[in-house]
């Protein structure tokens, strides 16, 4: 069987979907491995490191007309094209559930035979988080956001005493305590922030306070407590008072960064504009949900704007600014998966039934 890894075309990602180290497993399961030429240049792995692991370099058509593709992002419509009728793509096909019929792309990709399985659908159970690649990039994000914020920010995180003077810690706050939340928080906790943090679900203020934060709780009259481990939506009533309690704390924030998402919805707004020109001139907010319309309405994708002093980073794909490790913990998911995939032959490795798998089933995009 052939496992193709073809470059990612869409701009400004640097990752791909395989690394020398993981490719040499591969080979030695007994898979003919195409890479395309330069796919891994960006994220510093060069051809020849993949070609010692066992690859073999060659032009997109010949990558994409593989048994087996392995990308990062979604297909662009001319990729999706050069896909063979019976071949298995697998990505982050970046679609909601019960939705693929409402997709042109994956629509006509799955009428001419093309399997389509989603990375962002591998379900949150026990066996599949090896596997669960959400969560490795969604670290990767929390991780980089704190190093852009302290970027930005015009002054300390950590508290400094110095023979000129001494500096207070920031105040740091994050909102929203997923993957990437609490990995914001261990890393400004690290890097000396005085950090507090709020999520709508009671079950992660422990999370919080054993990362060293103090939790910010308010009383909303209803949970957001949703399904695997997700938030759910708010009424519109508790989103109002939401609002309302969270602005005394945003507005004594120096650095605030924000994560909170709602599976397939937009992202709920947290920061108003009135919060944002309460903050002091320098502060800094880093905003993740940038790409679905962000926690603050002021927020711009892939931009950098400021208001009232304030700055706001919408950069819409931290992963990628650490190509090299989110290459490789990418890589290591797709690994993984494919333990489950396949099983070896005679012949070489061959693909079992997708629906014979709660994680490859549920992963099926059709």
């Amino acid at each position: 069987m052939k496992i193709g890894i073809p470059a990612e075309t869409l701009a400004g990602e640097k990752r791909v979907a395989s690394t020398p180290d993981v490719v040499k497993k591969l080979v030695g399961k007994g898979f003919s491995v195409l890479l395309e030429q330069g796919a891994g240049t960006a994220a510093s792995y060069l051809d020849q490191a993949y070609q010692d692991a066992g690859a073999e370099t060659v032009d997109t058509a010949a990558c994409f007309a593989a048994d087996l593709v392995l990308k990062v992002r979604r297909p662009s419509q001319q990729e999706a094209e050069r896909l063979q009728s019976g071949a298995t793509l697998i990505s982050l096909i970046e679609s909601c559930a019960g939705m693929g019929s409402e997709d042109e792309l994956i629509q006509t990709t799955v009428a001419r035979g093309v399997n389509l399985l989603a990375m962002e659908r591998i379900p949150r159970i026990s066996r599949a988080q090896s596997m669960d690649a959400l969560s490795s990039q969604s670290n990767i994000a929390g991780y980089r956001a704190v190093i852009e914020a302290a970027a930005h920010y015009g002054r300390f995180l950590p508290p400094m005493m110095t023979a000129a003077g001494s500096a207070k810690p920031a105040r740091l706050v994050v909102l929203g305590a997923g993957v990437a939340g609490l990995q914001a928080i261990a890393t400004a906790r690290r890097l000396g922030a005085d950090v507090h943090a709020y999520d709508v679900r009671p079950e992660t203020k422990e999370q919080i306070q054993s990362l060293g934060a103090k939790p910010i709780e308010l009383d909303l009259g209803e949970e957001g407590s949703g399904e695997g481990g997700y938030a759910k939506e708010l009424s519109d009533a508790a989103k109002a008072r939401q609002q309302q309690l969270l602005a005394d704390e945003l507005a004594k924030a120096q650095v605030i960064i924000t994560t909170a998402l709602i599976p397939c919805r937009p992202a709920p707004e947290l920061i108003t504009p009135e919060v944002v020109e309460r903050m002091r001139p320098g502060s800094v907010i880093v905003d993740l949900a940038a790409a679905n319309g962000g926690n603050c309405k002021l927020t711009e994708p892939d931009q950098i704007v400021e208001h009232h002093g304030v700055r706001l980073i919408g950069h819409t794909n931290y992963p990628s600014m650490v190509a090299a490790d989110a290459s490789a913990f990418y890589a290591r998911n797709l690994l993984n998966l494919l333990e489950i995939m396949v099983e070896p032959g005679e012949s070489g490795p061959t693909l079992k039934d997708f629906e014979a798998d709660e994680i490859t089933r549920a992963m099926r995009v059709n």
